[in-house]
């Protein structure tokens, strides 16, 4: 278990010691930390739950056309498998270039927060750990979401939309997060929602239409039910309250405080929709956690309101900290990801 305490002891150390490092410093510990976290994800020799999934699917485009790789669902995931299939490589670069990918948006969104290294800790738990090393189309995917997150932060709609049609070829459900640039955007709100409309119909023709009937019968018609899909949303839920209740003291700019209290707002309509459909519900949060990183890296701004800033800090850390521990030693699929391997180790 202690690769996962040290990804959470890092960012957990940094929090803690403020103003340390010069800023160069501090930019290359950012770039040491980002690549050692993704070749812990990206390395790992039979960690996750669909270790055994994505390992057949590798296998199964390694000798098949071009043509019939772009005709599977996701087809960015399958190109990427089929890529580095005819290079002669494995599902380990694969999963590199995933963790990367990952890492990138992980630490552009961060670097985005007033505190950095809290934003960090709070991804590590679950959003590094279980999506990261275990989901690993939706962890491109949120990765990509979140490099458009920054970018709809700063006004940049277009580059929003870019980014999340980028991954939703990886995981077609990241097209779930187009709507919200119309619904954040404060200026141009006619050809905004023209663009992402016009986007999100031709992504739902190129990805969902042949897959919507299937998909809507195994995630809905089925009630298939999520293991712990209650509690992660709560963790979603938790912060979304916080927000909507501080919202104007944590995001002082209108444009960025619309945008999460959308996110807020969506992180509460999941809770009554778990018992419609859990799994479903449960994949669809994964595009919400961004929401904890946000407001968990803002929370210190409350200090005037509710004490020091240390505690607000060590109250933030305690609870990923629990949370970490609760996960690893008591998580009913937690078996899949302990012991942690590290194929060059292996």
């Amino acid at each position: 278990m202690w690769p996962y305490w040290l990804m959470l002891l890092i960012p957990a150390w940094a929090t803690l010691q403020p103003g340390s490092l010069k800023p160069r410093q501090l930019n290359w510990m950012w770039v040491c930390v980002g690549a050692i976290f993704a070749l812990m994800m990206g390395l790992r020799h039979e960690v996750g739950g669909d270790w055994g999934q994505y390992s057949r699917h590798f296998n199964e485009v390694r000798g098949v056309g071009f043509s019939e790789v772009l005709s599977r669902g996701d087809p960015g995931y399958y190109v990427l498998n089929w890529l580095v299939a005819q290079v002669g490589g494995s599902i380990y670069i694969v999963n590199l270039v995933c963790a990367a990918v990952m890492m990138w948006g992980t630490v552009k969104f961060c670097r985005a927060q007033p505190n950095p290294w809290l934003a960090l800790l709070a991804a590590v738990p679950y959003m590094l750990l279980v999506v990261g090393m275990g989901y690993s189309r939706q962890a491109v995917a949120l990765g990509f979401a979140l490099l458009g997150l920054v970018a709809l932060a700063n006004g940049r709609v277009r580059t929003f939309v870019i980014w999340v049609a980028i991954g939703a070829t990886f995981h077609k459900s990241a097209v779930l997060l187009l709507p919200i640039a119309a619904l954040a955007s404060s200026r141009n709100r006619l050809m905004t929602a023209a663009l992402v409309a016009a986007t999100t119909l031709l992504m739902y023709y190129l990805l969902l239409a042949d897959a919507s009937e299937s998909l809507w019968e195994n995630y809905v018609e089925a009630q298939y039910q999520s293991q712990g899909g209650m509690i992660r949303v709560l963790m979603n839920v938790v912060p979304g309250v916080l927000f909507l209740m501080f919202r104007k003291r944590l995001a002082p700019d209108p444009q960025e405080r619309k945008l999460w209290i959308l996110m807020a707002l969506f992180s509460l309509v999941c809770l009554p929709l778990l018992s419609l459909a859990s799994t479903a519900v449960d994949r669809v949060a994964l595009y919400l956690i961004p929401l904890q990183l946000f407001l968990f890296a803002r929370l210190p701004r409350l200090a005037n309101a509710v004490g020091t800033r240390t505690p607000l800090v060590l109250a933030v850390v305690g609870y990923y900290v629990a949370v970490l521990y609760v996960w690893l030693n008591f998580a009913a699929n937690a078996n899949y990801w302990v012991p942690y391997q590290f194929m060059p180790l292996w």
